[in-house]
C-alpha cells in the first residue's frame, strides 16, 4: 500500500501505483484504438530544478514523474497525473512543472457521473449540481 492506501497493480507488463491509474491506462489505449492518440508514454521524468552545486556541496535536481504524457493526432501534448485529489505537492509541481514546459499538466480523475475529468472541471461540476439542488428547492 502506498501513503495514500492505494494498491499497486500490474497490468500488460506494467506497474500502476492504483487501480485507478490502471483504469486509465485502459482508456487511453481505447484512444490509441480509436486513432484519437497516437503515442502513451509512462512514468516520465522531467527536470523541475536543476540540480547546483553550494558551500561545496552537490544540491540534487527536483525532478517529477509523471503518469503519463499523451500524444493527440493534432500532434498536441498533454501531460497527465491521475489522483482522487490534489495535493499541496502537486500544487507546487505543477507551477514548476507549466513555468518550465510548454506542456498542461492535468490532474485527472474518474467519477461514475462524470467519467475522466480533470479535477478542476470536477470542482466546476459539483459546484453547478450543488447551485441546480439548491434551486429546486
Amino acid at each position: 500500500m502506498s501513503k495514500y492506501n492505494n494498491k499497486k497493480v500490474e497490468y500488460d507488463g506494467h506497474k500502476f501505483d492504483s487501480m485507478l491509474e490502471r483504469d486509465f491506462y485502459i482508456h487511453l489505449q481505447g484512444l490509441i484504438k480509436q486513432g484519437i492518440v497516437s503515442e502513451v508514454l509512462m512514468q516520465k521524468s522531467y527536470i523541475l530544478l536543476d540540480g547546483y552545486d553550494k558551500n561545496g556541496k552537490k544540491i540534487r535536481p527536483i525532478i517529477y514523474k509523471a503518469d503519463f504524457e499523451v500524444h493527440y493526432q493534432d500532434n498536441s501534448i498533454e501531460v497527465i497525473d491521475v489522483k482522487g485529489f490534489e495535493t499541496h505537492d502537486f500544487r507546487i509541481k505543477k507551477k514548476l512543472f507549466e513555468y518550465r514546459y510548454p506542456f498542461e499538466l492535468k490532474l485527472i480523475t474518474y467519477t461514475k457521473l462524470d467519467g475522466w475529468i480533470t479535477l478542476d472541471e470536477l470542482k466546476k461540476a459539483r459546484k453547478k449540481r450543488k447551485q441546480l439542488k439548491l434551486s429546486k428547492k
